[in-house]
Parts: structure tokens; sequence; C-alpha cells
């Protein structure tokens, strides 16, 4: 299936006091092991950052991209938009730039159910992943609605488009500690990551 990969990278890592993607966890920086935890699928990944970020180049990597938000400053959704409307896929897997523990079994199910639907998310209780989702282009009015209405909360798009969500059983066959959805917001959960991935979760 054609589809592209987009990364949000436009956060300010508030909470870590620092640029989070340059972070070294298990040899590579964060935002390398996310692009290699997509490449996988061999598709183009385009990384949407904020117009003051500046990111380390990805070397030999020809089929990524970054490009600055278009909406800055409007939070998830902004970036979203961003990145859904210069891909040339209908369909695009969607990840945050600070999730180190991607499962390509999981991303692929995933993927593999967005046939017929606007949004494929995973949803563990009333918790929603809506950045680890699979978005198509039908998403990118009502976004756009909501970002001119000045609607930044990712939820209220569930209600404007045809959404799956991937409940917890069907997650736990792929990835029963849910560590896809681990992301790193502290100095804490950066230590964290670096003892898992000296654990080999990231072999996955």
């Amino acid at each position: 299936m054609d589809i592209s990969c987009i990364i949000l990278a436009g956060g300010k890592s508030l909470r870590l006091g620092r640029n989070k993607t340059l972070e070294v966890i298990g040899g590579k920086s964060l935002l390398e092991r996310v692009v290699s935890g997509v490449s996988f699928l061999e598709s183009d990944v385009i990384i949407v950052i904020s117009p003051e970020h500046v990111l380390v180049p990805q070397k030999n990597r020809p089929k990524v991209r970054t490009i600055t938000d278009i909406y800055p400053g409007k939070s998830s959704l902004g970036g979203i938009y961003t990145g859904i409307t210069a891909s040339n896929s209908f369909y695009n897997l969607v990840v945050a730039c600070d999730m180190p523990f991607l499962n390509q079994k999981l991303l692929r199910y995933m993927i593999g159910l967005s046939p017929g639907y606007d949004l494929v998310v995973p949803r563990v209780g009333s918790l929603v992943e809506p950045l680890h989702a699979v978005y198509s282009k039908a998403c990118l009015p009502p976004i756009e609605s909501l970002l001119k209405e000045g609607t930044l909360k990712l939820d209220r798009l569930f209600s404007l488009v045809k959404v799956r969500y991937v409940e917890a059983e069907e997650i736990d066959r792929f990835d029963p500690e849910h560590l896809s959805f681990f992301n790193i917001n502290t100095e804490a959960d950066l230590q964290r990551a670096i003892k898992l991935a000296g654990e080999g979760h990231d072999k996955r």
C-alpha cells in the first residue's frame, strides 16, 4: 500500500530542558531511532519541525526530507496537517519524534487496517494514541477547520472522520508491554529508555 511516514519533531522539549531529538539511546540519537523505526516500510519520511528548530541532517537517507510547520505554535494538530499536506501518499503513518520503541509488527497491522478508514488509532481503555496513528488525506479538511476555529485538541477530530480504533487486545498481540507508546518527556523517561534499550527492548 502506498503510504508515507510523518515524524513530528516541532516540540520545544520544555520538560526535558534541551533538544530531546539529539539524546543518544542505544547508540543512536532519538530522532535517528524513530527514523529507523519507520524505515522498514521503505516509504518517504517527512520530518515536521517548527521554524526555529534545527535538526541534524539524516545522512544516507534519500527518502527523508524535513519541512517547516505551516501552522507554527498550533500543537500537534498543525504538525499533522503540515505533514499530510506535504505527503504524496493518501495514507500517512504519523508518529512523534520521541517514541524510541516503535514496533514494526504493530505498525504493519495498523497500516493494513487503513483502507476504508480516515484514521486508525490505538486505544487502551480511555487513552488514545493519536501520535502513533495512520491518517488519510480525508482528514485534511476537518483538521483545517479545527485549526481555523482555534481548536487544537486532537480528540476533536475523532467525531469528524471515520475512525478505526485498535483496541488493547489487538495491541497486546504485538506489543504486550505497550512500549510503542512510551515517549520521552523527562530525564527519568530518558534514563528508562536508555536502560530498556540496553536490555534489548529495541530489537523488535
